[in-house]
């Protein structure tokens, strides 16, 4: 039996694990002892990690939609269909009128070819992916406040705070690697504070667990850096030595009382008093935060007002402090990294500034003004300005708000392209579907939530005539009249490294079992697991005031309850590999929504029943799961689950600066099935 030493593909802890190969099939996967952040440990999605791949559902050939059925086609005919529609596009409606979604499970360098793919080949900057809607706040938020939109610390640094605040994030049930070090720290002595409004599972260990309504954040962290001001708990050699700003957000601040934050995201004053200065007054504390943090119209300022917190208190650079944003997918943070975003290209420079740069490179004229978001395009689909989309590993249908809608956009384009590595919601209505291969059948890097550049390798091949991601890209790339010829991937990280300083001395050579932090500028540098020790690479971190606003969707007698969204702890993301896997699916094999037990009382509704939940956008059928871990008045519902897709749901609602939408918040009501055989 083979063992091939690779990276999980599932959340972003980035934990190391071996696959075992017999026979050309992987029979079983088991963690790496000297994984410098799992060490030998893995959740278990990636103890069985390695279950999905060899599932009879995988694409195996290219498949072109012909009247109303797929038929297979060879890959030199998919590839000249694909580069006919995109220029026949483009020479009719111009480059705007494409787009590529790439992906936050696919490697580095296939995310960087999917860029130049979208820069050089089809000459727009209408590129984005899946981070549009979990860390785009991060990347803005984080990219204002420190000149840096990522972790500051590596995940193993919380193990040294002495006080961890965790906000919108479930780490135990999404990051559980995180999750082990928080429960390290809390042995070694460190205080605990979990503000979420579910009773997940960390909040039984917290010392304090506050319960703040959904999109009330601004008011609440405001009011707590508020307190710690006014008892002086503030490190000012910080503030005046390294920050500017402070005056501003001091004065921004000074209204929200612990009582009007109260009154604004119930939680409660006395609590948040205490809380406060039980931060305020440890000499190291660190802030987890996730998607229930960044998921609404105030995301961008929400990670704002935690930046100002921990700017405030002199938490940043040391071990033990900083800010942790946990990524939901393996390689989030390296798609970013990469340049799929529409105003930057690789390692964040903007569109604006190097644009000359990247034309020497590539050797080809460039677009010279950022382009379109994911939920832009959409948009733009919509109103017929976009026409064509290239979709690669992502699955819209199932996690873009609004399900209907955006169905109705896919269903409105000239043609739809789709790559993945097995039927999905989205691949239904595309034109050409091109089957790929899986995280364990290709070469690579991955880049975890805290920095680490590691490789992935390939233990099995691909079924049938799939492909590499990174081959058929750079085959559209040819097509489309852009040299591009590469030996495989250790040479697109080559490439990679020369155009992008924070990844300058990355090389396939150094990336042993440790990987590499970066900003790593050269061969000489040993990568930077902690940010900002020194300086900031603005110089000066920048506060910045920020004020509550409502949620785009408040309650009313109509629909009297905030529906919020999230995970399991067995599936991933839209449960394509997950709801594969036996083992995970059996644990939780049906969707459900889970309602506040008082609430439940009150309505007349008992655990276990089919109940149906609405919106103003649609209504799905679910199982009631009634539990006292949820505060009265909030609902939630899992979003794996393609025969009840939660994002049927939730609202469009965009943050204006980050383009988020609100997926954390939707006024919403639930009725019995019952009840319309007596309505009207």
């Amino acid at each position: 039996m083979d063992k091939v030493l690779t990276t999980c593909v599932y959340c972003g802890c980035g934990c190391g694990l071996f696959l075992h190969v017999e026979d050309g099939r992987i029979v079983g996967v088991s963690p790496s002892p000297m994984h410098p952040m799992s060490k030998g440990r893995l959740c278990i999605k990636g103890w069985l990690a390695g279950d999905f791949v060899s599932h009879p559902d995988r694409l195996k050939f290219p498949m072109v939609r012909r009247e109303d059925r797929f038929a297979r086609v060879s890959w030199d005919e998919a590839i000249s269909i694909i580069k006919r529609k995109f220029r026949e596009i483009s020479d009719k409606s111009g480059p705007d009128s494409l787009g590529v979604l790439t992906s936050a499970k696919g490697t580095n360098e296939e995310n960087y070819l999917l860029a130049k793919l979208a820069r050089a080949g089809l000459k727009t900057n209408n590129v984005d992916h899946v981070a549009r809607l979990c860390h785009a706040p991060t990347v803005v938020g984080l990219g204002y406040a420190f000149g840096s939109g990522a972790m500051t610390n590596p995940i193993s640094s919380l193990a040294h705070a002495d006080v961890i605040l965790i906000v919108g994030s479930n780490t135990a049930e999404q990051h559980p690697l995180v999750a082990s070090y928080i429960l390290e720290a809390k042995a070694n002595g460190a205080k605990l504070i979990v503000a979420d409004p579910r009773k997940v599972q960390l909040a039984d260990l917290a010392d304090l667990h506050l319960k703040p309504k959904p999109g009330s954040d601004v008011a609440w962290i405001n009011a707590f850096l508020n307190v710690i001001i006014q008892d002086g708990l503030i490190n000012e050699r910080f503030i005046i030595e390294r920050t500017e700003g402070f005056e501003a957000v001091k004065q921004s601040v000074s209204v929200y009382t612990p009582e009007l934050a109260e009154s604004i995201s119930g939680v409660n004053a006395q609590d948040l008093r205490k809380a406060a200065i039980i931060f305020g007054s440890a000499e190291r504390c660190a802030i987890v935060y996730a998607m229930g943090i960044t998921q609404h119209i105030a995301g961008t300022d929400n990670v704002q007002a935690l930046a100002n917190l921990s700017l405030a208190t002199g938490n940043i650079g040391l071990d033990g402090t900083g800010l942790y944003p946990l990524r939901g997918h393996q390689n989030v943070q390296g798609s970013c990294d990469m340049g799929a975003l529409p105003e930057f290209y690789p390692g964040y420079q903007k569109v604006s500034d190097a644009r000359e740069k990247f034309q020497q490179a590539w050797g080809t004229d460039l677009p010279d003004r950022p382009g379109l978001t994911a939920l832009e395009m959409m948009a733009a689909a919509e109103n017929g300005n976009l026409k064509g989309l290239l979709v690669v590993g992502e699955n819209p249908v199932i996690s873009f708000p609004d399900t209907y809608r955006i169905k109705n956009a896919l269903n409105l384009l000239d043609f739809l392209m789709v790559m993945d590595i097995f039927p999905t919601e989205t691949t239904e209505l595309a034109d050409v579907v091109l089957p790929c291969a899986s995280f364990a059948e290709k070469n690579g890097t991955f880049t975890s939530t805290e920095r680490r550049v590691q490789r992935v390798r390939s233990a099995v091949a691909p079924p049938g005539e799939a492909k590499e991601e990174w081959r058929v890209i750079n085959e559209l790339i040819c097509q489309l009249g852009i040299a591009s010829c590469y030996s495989g991937p250790e040479e697109i990280m080559a490439e990679i490294a020369s155009v992008t300083p924070i990844y300058g001395g990355i090389d396939y050579g150094r990336l042993d079992v440790n990987g590499i932090h970066w900003p790593c500028p050269d061969r000489n540098h040993d990568g930077t697991p902690i940010l900002h020790n020194e300086r900031f690479p603005i110089n000066r971190a920048r506060f910045r005031p920020v004020e509550y606003i409502d949620p785009y969707e408040l309650i009313n007698d109509d629909y009297p309850l905030i529906l919020t969204t999230g995970r399991s702890l067995y599936h991933f993301h839209t449960g394509t590999m997950t709801r594969r896997t036996s083992l995970l699916d059996r644990e939780v094999p049906v969707p459900f929504v889970e309602i506040n037990s008082d609430d439940a009382l009150a309505m007349g509704i008992r655990n276990g029943q089919r109940i149906i939940v609405e919106t103003r956008r649609g209504q799905l059928f679910l199982d009631a799961r009634i539990t006292a871990d949820i505060s009265e008045g909030t609902i939630f519902v899992p979003f794996h689950f393609t025969e009840a897709p939660a994002n049927v749901l939730t609202n469009w609602a965009l943050d204006s600066q980050s383009k988020i939408s609100e997926l954390k918040v939707s006024a919403a009501r639930i009725r019995r099935p019952e009840d319309d055989r007596f309505s009207g």
